[in-house]
């Protein structure tokens, strides 16, 4: 169909167009003034409007997320806000909203569920473009109504707000106190641990003193017990010099009584050897200077077996000095040990209880965070403008309702004038019938009205209907 048979076709059926849409525009029209006036209150909220945590100190990253606004939407418009809101406009208590209830519904549900569904009908919601204000809405016969419903669902969204927020924090706050026992419980079983090894053990102090200064005992003792096997030695040398001959050993050679019993022997032989020189043998001079030699030979003898014991006496001191220091090394040594193995097992007691203690500190503090978090009632929604009466309907709206009808039957006109043309297709043009019976057009009579004239010229002057192409 070309643009001229579409022109044809209104022409030929614009009674049909022009009825369809008069009908269209009356009923429209019949409707709006039929329908008793609503009034839409409308609140505004703010969202996020301090953008900093009370408690923590850090920026709230809810308004970057893209999924912040529609979820905040949809926490409006849930079912749990609309029963509050029903709860606190006591809704459900009213005989006459009972009844209506019943006769809607046939006792089937509850009367809050079906006030609730009732109010998220006329509940509409509309977010601020680029901004974290949101609109919300309703529509009613009552203004004062309107306006009331519109600000207990703003106050009942900030109410619904906070306890999504307190909510898990208080469940995160009741596990936390449960493991904040249970860590104490292991901090005190590590505490009794480590003091029932302090009390096995006789450790007064929890320091590294005891073990440096046994440590410095023991380095004392082995210094001690390197300079007894040294003098050790050195005496045992001398006492075998000293048993091997007494003449050989400085010990016995270096002694002052008997380098003078040497000396006074040496004298005393001087003394016999004159005597024997001047007297002879049975003189009793050279008797006593012969009886003097040996006496004074026999207390040299004497005071050699003398030294000479002495210096086995001393070595026999010096090496018992020895194995008494080489225990006492021994014996340091093994306590040394034992005092490692202890302050290694006690290291192990100390960080039991230290880590014990380093996750009861953290549990405890997350515990009294999340318990003031839990307790906080501040919602991070402020009311920026409350709903006020309408002093005006916001519907019906006439001239927009008018407007839609004239689209709608000019729309609705056309269709049906299409519709009879597919039906029943007539013939207007030379085109239709080329297209209809697929043959060529050779002329065309078109018919046209006359033009009306009056008086007796109109009767008798020529008629011309048709025109031959």
């Amino acid at each position: 169909m070309n643009l001229r048979q579409f022109l044809m076709l209104l022409r030929a059926r614009r009674r049909l167009i022009l009825s369809t849409l008069f009908a269209t525009v009356l009923l429209a029209l019949g409707w709006s003034l039929i329908q008793s006036k609503t009034y839409t209150a409308t609140a505004s909220v703010l969202l996020n409007y301090k953008g900093v945590d009370p408690l923590t100190g850090l920026t709230m990253p809810g308004q970057l997320l893209p999924g912040y606004m529609a979820t905040q939407i949809d926490i409006i418009s849930s079912k749990n806000v609309a029963l509050r809101v029903v709860d606190r406009l006591r809704l459900a208590s009213s005989p006459a909203v009972i009844a209506q209830f019943q006769e809607a519904t046939e006792g089937k549900g509850t009367v809050r569920d079906w006030l609730a569904d009732l109010l998220l009908r006329r509940l509409d919601i509309k977010p601020a473009r680029e901004s974290s204000v949101v609109e919300i809405s309703f529509k009613g016969a009552d203004p004062a109504f309107s306006a009331a419903v519109a600000n207990a669902f703003a106050e009942e969204y900030q109410n619904a707000t906070v306890q999504l927020k307190t909510e898990p924090m208080k469940k995160a706050a009741s596990y936390f106190n449960e493991q904040t026992k249970q860590l104490r419980d292991n901090v005190e079983a590590a505490q009794a641990r480590l003091s029932k090894y302090q009390q096995e053990k006789g450790i007064v102090s929890l320091d590294n003193n005891r073990v440096d200064v046994e440590l410095l005992r023991l380095n004392d003792l082995s210094t001690q017990l390197v300079a007894a096997q040294a003098a050790a030695l050195e005496a045992t040398s001398r006492e075998r010099m000293a048993g091997g001959g007494a003449a050989s050993s400085p010990d016995v050679t270096n002694n002052p009584l008997v380098q003078n019993l040497r000396v006074a022997l040496a004298a005393a032989e001087a003394k016999l050897a004159e005597s024997a020189a001047r007297y002879g043998s049975n003189h009793p001079q050279y008797q006593a200077a012969r009886a003097e030699v040996e006496k004074m030979r026999s207390d040299l003898n004497a005071a050699l077996g003398t030294v000479s014991r002495s210096v086995g006496g001393n070595a026999q001191v010096l090496r018992q000095r020895e194995e008494q220091l080489r225990e006492a090394v021994a014996a340091q040594k093994t306590r040394v040990l034992e005092l490692n193995r202890t302050r290694d097992e006690l290291g192990v007691l100390l960080k039991d209880l230290d880590s014990a203690q380093r996750a009861f500190d953290a549990a405890s503090g997350r515990f009294s965070q999340t318990r003031i978090e839990a307790q906080a009632e501040q919602s991070d929604i402020a009311v920026l403008n409350p709903a006020v009466a309408p002093a005006e309907p916001s519907g019906p709206r006439v001239l927009l309702n008018t407007l839609v009808a004239i689209l709608l039957g000019t729309v609705l006109g056309l269709g049906l004038a299409l519709l009879l043309e597919l039906l029943q297709r007539p013939v207007r043009s030379g085109g239709d019938m080329q297209e209809l019976l697929g043959i060529p057009v050779l002329g065309t009579i078109e018919w046209q009205a006359p033009p009306r004239r009056g008086g007796l010229r109109a009767l008798i002057g020529p008629r011309r209907p048709l025109r031959l192409n």
